[in-house]
């Protein structure tokens, strides 16, 4: 993400520091934040936000936390920095305020290919394509953060293969040493609510024009987050969106992943055979487009703190809820 900043970004009277504290959390880590940004490959301008975004971003949350363990929900469109953002503010609370954070991804939850085929068959062909609610493993969520909230101990938390469009072995999953203080939990629709009825009628795109003529898989999706994830999302205790500023970026962004991904895995045949050519993520977006139009329209007055995006995916305004 760029870091053309302004001064007047975040609300002067909700940053949550005081200059000498500032001073102190910048030279504690400064040296972290700037190798992280060195493994992500990101440009060093970015140490700007440091100041104007992340460290009182990572106040804000941990204002947040209270005797119990801080389940904080990031959502965000395809593209917009979720995983950095998680990133940079688990490295701040971890190193700057002492805090012990996991962080998991409602990504790592995706069903099996398997599952997928047979939910498929079942219901809805477009239920093969991984990323609609309905495609989630929720109860394997519920368990996750069930455990990560229980104490001390190791928790074994999801990890799921794009390259290979498949669940990675739990022999393969990445391992969280407990107790957690702060349990982050990113992904493009985490704390989605379900649309009104009426507005399900009129297909959004030519994907659903074409391929769900009669609203059998928007309708069967929209039952899903009215249910299971309507469960899954009320165990967060504060919600943070990162708004896009429109569909166009969201494509633009995600189109900027695959070509990191594909250079990733040149010397993997099997894996980029699976990567999408530009026609294949057009259509495959399209299955995210109606919920995401509805989340911008309907998070923003919803979410505890909304970090809004411009097109040069900058930061551009911060919205806290009073």
């Amino acid at each position: 993400m760029g870091a053309a900043l302004r001064d007047s970004l975040w609300p002067s009277d909700r940053r949550g520091l005081t200059p000498a504290d500032e001073r102190r959390l910048i030279e504690r880590v400064r040296p972290a934040f700037s190798e992280r940004l060195a493994v992500l490959r990101i440009e060093q301008s970015l140490t700007a936000a440091l100041h104007e975004v992340y460290l009182p971003l990572a106040a804000w949350v941990a204002g947040q936390k209270n005797s119990e363990p801080l389940v904080l929900g990031v959502n965000g469109a395809q593209g917009s920095g979720k995983s950095t953002t998680c990133d940079l503010l688990q490295l701040i609370l971890n190193n700057g305020f002492g805090f012990r954070v996991a962080v998991f991804s409602i990504d790592d939850l995706y069903k099996t290919r398997a599952e997928r085929e047979t939910l498929a068959r079942a219901v809805h062909p477009l239920l093969v394509s991984r990323g609609v609610p309905g495609t989630h493993d929720v109860q394997l969520g519920l368990a996750t953060l069930q455990a990560l909230k229980g104490g001390a101990g190791e928790v074994a938390l999801p990890s799921f293969d794009k390259a290979m469009d498949d669940r990675r072995p739990k022999s393969e999953w990445p391992h969280f040493q407990g107790p957690a203080d702060i349990i982050v939990f990113e992904g493009w629709c985490v704390g989605a609510r379900a649309q009104a009825e009426a507005d399900l009628a009129r297909p959004v795109n030519q994907l659903e024009a074409e391929e769900d003529p009669d609203g059998r898989w928007r309708r069967y999706v929209n039952d899903q987050l009215a249910g299971d994830y309507a469960a899954l999302f009320a165990r967060l205790n504060a919600l943070i969106m990162l708004k896009v500023p429109d569909l166009a970026s969201v494509y633009q962004w995600r189109s900027l992943q695959e070509r990191k991904l594909a250079a990733r895995l040149m010397e993997h045949p099997a894996a980029a055979a699976r990567l999408m050519d530009a026609v294949a993520l057009r259509r495959f977006i399209m299955h995210y487009e109606r919920l995401t139009r509805h989340m911008l329209e309907d998070m923003p007055s919803r979410a505890d703190l909304t970090l809004c995006l411009n097109a040069r995916h900058q930061f551009e305004k911060i919205l806290i809820k009073r």
